[in-house]
């Protein structure tokens, strides 16, 4: 398939390229294959390189796609009373892993502060270099804000992560005649092809009925967001234990239960790729300059919440969570009749929440120890689905 994109600079296309180069050397270390999860790993992380680690721009108008944040300020003063709440029962302190622009901690940081809401410390974990140097010139005006490179080993307060999973690297699997087999990268003329290897049978224990489904059947697994889930359940099971205060994490993305994402008729996995504001379904397109995603196993990552330890305290979509926490009313702070600034509000809250767009697709799961949700949160709840 031709793929009709945006063409880049002579720059980029010299850093896709010796990000290319650099893959193809590991294929050749490790016997002429390596797991798609590694080459995913490796097209967004690898350092210098990679698309988070390097240095292009990735958020916005002049990037590759665009988050909720992004969209509205509404997003982030929507959070910040829900996360007030939950700090009032740990401990006045956030992290965000994967802050993007640094949009998100400046609408609720501001939020708070006008509500009223203490906060003595905002943590953000970030991995990309050019990312960290834009949340930096964006959040200087809050003295309460850090930057970490990994998660601490205990944490009592609200985590957030906003489109985070998604990004995380994914094993491949196909169901041949022969079973299921785990789809990798080869080199064959000097190009990347997809070979598929013998598949551990780990691999498969996420997905429902797997003997059940159709040969050529392809499809994604998580173990690496299972394993973050599980850390973040260490993390805040420890500062419970440390801290007497325990905490929630709050994570928001597109993804399915499992008995929705492994559908028959989903046989061609969720894979999908961002490049300047275009999607399309081919991770091998120049490696380093485009975003690489796949949906989220909402059901994978509650239990790796459960087994560590935390409680599941809600699951619904992105648009019942945002109601309910009153982005309507935050929206009519602004009057109606002023329809300057109220209509393109109102149509960044119709984004956010029409199923047509992000309230259905995107969900929120929340999961934590020593801390419960309001009750308006449990009415649209969605936990019996995973």
């Amino acid at each position: 398939m031709q793929l009709q994109l945006p063409e880049p600079s002579a720059d980029a296309l010299r850093a896709s390229q010796a990000l290319q180069e650099s893959i193809a050397d590991e294929i050749r270390r490790h016997g002429g294959w390596i797991s798609f999860a590694r080459y995913m790993e490796l097209a967004l992380y690898a350092p210098g390189l990679g698309y988070y680690s390097g240095g292009s721009a990735k958020l916005g108008k002049d990037g590759d796609f665009t988050t909720a944040p992004e969209i509205t300020p509404l997003f982030g003063k929507t959070l910040a009373p829900v996360i007030a709440g939950l700090m009032r029962q740990s401990q006045p302190q956030i992290l965000e892993f994967g802050a993007g622009s640094g949009r998100l901690a400046f609408d609720i940081m501001t939020e708070l502060s006008a509500i009223g809401a203490p906060l003595a410390h905002y943590t953000i974990v970030e991995l990309s270099g050019e990312l960290r140097a834009r949340q930096q010139a964006l959040l200087r005006a809050f003295p309460q804000v850090r930057w970490l490179d990994c998660l601490p080993d205990a944490f009592s307060g609200v985590v957030l992560g906003n489109e985070v999973l998604d990004a995380m690297p994914v094993h491949l699997v196909v169901k041949t005649a022969d079973g299921w087999r785990e789809r990798g990268l080869a080199l064959e003329g000097g190009q990347f092809v997809y070979r598929e290897q013998g598949c551990a049978p780990a691999l498969l224990a996420q997905i429902p009925d797997a003997d059940a489904l159709p040969v050529g059947y392809l499809t994604e697994v998580h173990p690496l967001a299972v394993a973050f889930v599980a850390s973040l359940a260490h993390m805040l099971c420890a500062g419970q234990r440390e801290n007497e205060a325990g905490g929630a994490a709050i994570l928001i993305d597109y993804g399915f239960p499992q008995a929705e994402y492994y559908l028959a008729q989903r046989d061609q996995g969720t894979l999908m790729c961002h490049y300047r504001h275009h999607a399309h379904p081919d991770p091998l397109y120049l490696p380093g300059l485009q975003d690489i995603t796949a949906h989220v196993d909402f059901t994978a990552m509650a239990m790796a919440a459960v087994t560590g330890g935390l409680e599941l305290l809600a699951y619904t979509s992105q648009a019942a969570f945002l109601l309910a926490a009153g982005l309507g009313d935050i929206l009519l702070r602004t009057a109606p009749t002023d329809q300057r600034q109220y209509l393109p509000q109102a149509n960044a809250v119709q984004r956010l929440t029409s199923p047509a767009e992000m309230g259905e697709l995107f969900k929120v799961l929340v999961v934590g120890t020593g801390v419960e949700m309001p009750d308006q949160f449990l009415q649209h709840d969605r936990s019996h689905r995973l």
